[in-house]
């Protein structure tokens, strides 16, 4: 492994950990040369997904572009990067679980929006209102609309 510092391919492993559920390993590594610390990540080879667009065209998988449309989702909520990881993984674990070479942008969407409303509404709502490309107000109501009837029916407590 090449130091990303001064590009010497002398380097030693300081700490290896497992990390997304187990599916890969973060190594602790300091090139011999310069002494800067870095880190690499080794994932099994897995077989390419490729993520079929709205207007047909194909494009590999990436779960950096899930992290992402989840971290601007989570801004300035009670959501730690961990938490997002773990997030991913778990899409992502499902997605290789369920499909095998291709899954439609449509149904990916899908995934990480059900995924999203078990784990922050506020969240949902942000990423939803993207995803969905909601025009006006009437579309946040739309989607709120269910969440809401089914925070009504659950039994409340006696201090609310």
């Amino acid at each position: 492994m090449r130091c990303p510092f001064c590009r010497e391919d002398h380097d030693r492993v300081i700490d290896s950990r497992t990390v997304d559920d187990g599916f890969s390993i973060r190594r602790r590594r300091q090139c011999l040369r310069c002494g800067r610390r870095f880190r690499t990540y080794e994932r099994p080879d897995e077989i390419a997904i490729k993520v079929v667009k709205k207007n047909g065209t194909r494009e590999p998988f990436q779960r950096s572009k899930i992290r992402t449309g989840l971290a601007k989702a989570c801004w300035k909520r009670p959501v730690s990067d961990d938490q997002i990881d773990s997030l991913v993984a778990d899409i992502e674990s499902d997605i290789y679980a369920e499909y095998e070479g291709e899954i439609e942008s449509r149904t990916l969407g899908e995934l990480v929006m059900q995924y999203l409303k078990d784990f922050d509404q506020v969240a949902y709502v942000r990423f939803a209102s993207v995803y969905r490309e909601f025009t006006d107000v009437s579309d946040f109501v739309h989607e709120l609309q269910p969440m809401l009837q089914n925070r009504d029916t659950r039994p409340r407590s006696p201090d609310r």
